[in-house]
């Protein structure tokens, strides 16, 4: 059978009601001519539709691109998706109960498409427990027409794991660069491999079929065999993109620092200017340790690496990012998910076995609410749905975790002046609130497996203690009634050895900051 056809005709090959998953992270990978063709048809022709929709990445650019071309009324009717920031078509979708919708952990879908390729009834975890995603809270059900419990509680030797289900998938929809006449396929120009051969073994092994996007065909047996990462035993139909389309991340059109073509110099990377990112940004650096297995969050830890490359400090750090990139610098924006420099890069999958089983030493994520039990939520905030992403998988497994946030937001504003920080204006969202909305990290399970657990702002640091949320540090210039427990909904634990954060954060000069939490 000829594999080589256009978008139409391999849109064609879907059919109503079916399973379709989808590869991607953010840009990265995601097969925007597959996608766009996709509504295309939908809106001329009315098929395919009532489609089931699969992904772990998020896929878009909160806006138009990637994931958001699917969501149209009556296209899907259903998503099961680890991150739904980036596509708000879908999510407006799923607050306007419009669809059935789920929110799991990128870690745990990506999982399951290998448990689903490999015949197993689903994923068992630990992964999710006392989280949102625990059928004991919302079982990652995000709105009231989602029913259906698709994870369970079960008890193993005593011990509690939660239970994904699986399911078949019909249809894959992935990308890569090249592709022989016959679909064997190699991602050299791709930042990131993703889960492509999971994905399309479990397609294979459904009774399904797997459409690829590519940059170019070529005349099969001039592809090197050790550098196919997709076989074309797996591949049912081949797409060749539009270069606009085929955008290496959804910022850049190629970037060769990203897949190891070239080292791209970073002295010319700018330094944070000083204000409350770069104060959150240096005090989170401090808790860096030499040589430790690092993973940094997107938006405000993406800082710590630009204050450790100002401070000459990179070179000691292990960088690593959930979509497969090991050493190097993450990208930020829209090209998050890449790495500048990468010493490696390995599939998704393999990535989170490592986080799950404890591989990291240290995260660095986001702060947007923290409540008196330590929880975190970075998912939900009334009609927004953000999602949860790797962010469940990484929190809960990391033998330290710290979260870097301002401490209130909306409008904050402040002056540093002589090594002291004052508050011009108050941000008008309190984050230090009673109860968060949606537990994505839970303080008592991070207590119950005696996890280091630091709460960084540009005011205020935070520990989590058996006894609770514990006040550690304050800013130079800072009034403590004033500035932090008035403008907070739970009083926490203030520290005996309450003290102030170092005065060095506050001023231009460099820090001279060393890998050991100390500065010299």
């Amino acid at each position: 059978m000829k594999k080589i056809m256009s978008s139409s005709e391999a849109i064609a090959l879907i059919k109503n009601g079916d399973t379709v998953a989808v590869g991607g992270f953010i840009g990265c990978g995601h097969p925007e001519e597959l996608t766009i063709k996709i509504r295309e048809c939908f809106l001329e022709k009315g098929i395919p539709n009532n489609l089931s929709l699969v992904y772990a990445a998020g896929q878009g650019d909160s806006k138009e691109k990637g994931l958001n071309h699917l969501g149209e009324e009556g296209l899907v009717s259903k998503v099961i998706g680890g991150h739904w920031g980036l596509a708000p078509r879908l999510a407006k979708l799923a607050n306007e109960n419009k669809i059935k919708a789920y929110n799991l952990p990128q870690g745990v879908i990506s999982h399951l498409y290998r448990d689903i390729a490999a015949g197993k009834p689903g994923t068992i975890t630990h992964v999710g427990l006392k989280t949102f995603v625990d059928p004991r809270i919302d079982g990652g059900k995000l709105n009231d027409f989602t029913k259906e419990d698709i994870v369970e509680v079960i008890e193993i030797h005593n011990k509690e794991y939660l239970f994904y289900k699986a399911f078949p998938i019909n249809v894959v929809l992935l990308r890569a660069t090249y592709a022989d006449e016959n679909g064997n396929a190699t991602l050299e120009k791709e930042a990131v491999t993703l889960d492509g051969l999971s994905m399309a073994q479990a397609a294979k092994n459904s009774g399904g079929i797997v459409i690829l996007q590519v940059e170019r065909v070529v005349a099969n047996g001039t592809l090197d065999p050790r550098k196919v990462k997709i076989p074309g035993i797996l591949v049912d139909a081949i797409v060749v993109s539009k270069p606009e389309n085929h955008m290496q991340t959804f910022a850049e059109q190629y970037n060769p620092s990203y897949n190891g073509e070239i080292k791209m110099a970073v002295d010319n990377i700018k330094n944070l200017k000083l204000d409350e990112r770069k104060i959150i940004s240096r005090r989170a650096a401090m808790e860096l340790i030499p040589n430790a297995i690092t993973n940094l969050g997107i938006g405000m830890p993406e800082g710590i690496s630009m204050v450790a490359n100002e401070e000459g400090i990179s070179n000691e750090m292990k960088l690593t990012l959930e979509s497969g990139p090991i050493g190097g610098i993450p990208a930020g924006g829209l090209s998050f998910g890449a790495a500048i420099n990468p010493e490696s890069i390995i599939d998704q999958s393999n990535q989170f076995d490592f986080y799950d089983g404890g591989g990291l030493d240290v995260a660095f994520l986001g702060l947007a609410q923290c409540d008196e039990k330590g929880n975190i939520n970075v998912s939900k905030f009334g009609p927004k749905i953000a999602g949860c992403g790797g962010f469940i998988n990484i929190t809960q497994n990391s033998k330290k975790v710290v979260f870097c946030g301002t401490f209130t937001a909306g409008g904050l504003n402040i002056q540093i002046h002589q090594g002291h920080l004052n508050i011009i204006q108050e941000g008008k969202a309190i984050k230090f609130i009673k109860a968060v909305e949606q537990i994505t990290f839970s303080g008592e399970y991070a207590v119950d497996v005696a996890q280091s657990v630091l709460y960084i702002t540009e005011r205020a640091v935070f520990r989590l203690t058996k006894e609770g949320v514990t006040l550690e540090e304050i800013a130079p210039g800072i009034d403590l009634k004033k500035d932090i427990l008035d403008k907070m909904e739970f009083t926490p634990i203030i520290s005996e050895n309450l003290k102030f954060m170092d005065e060095k954060i506050f001023f231009e000069e460099l820090m001279n900051l060393n890998l050991k939490g100390e500065l010299l």
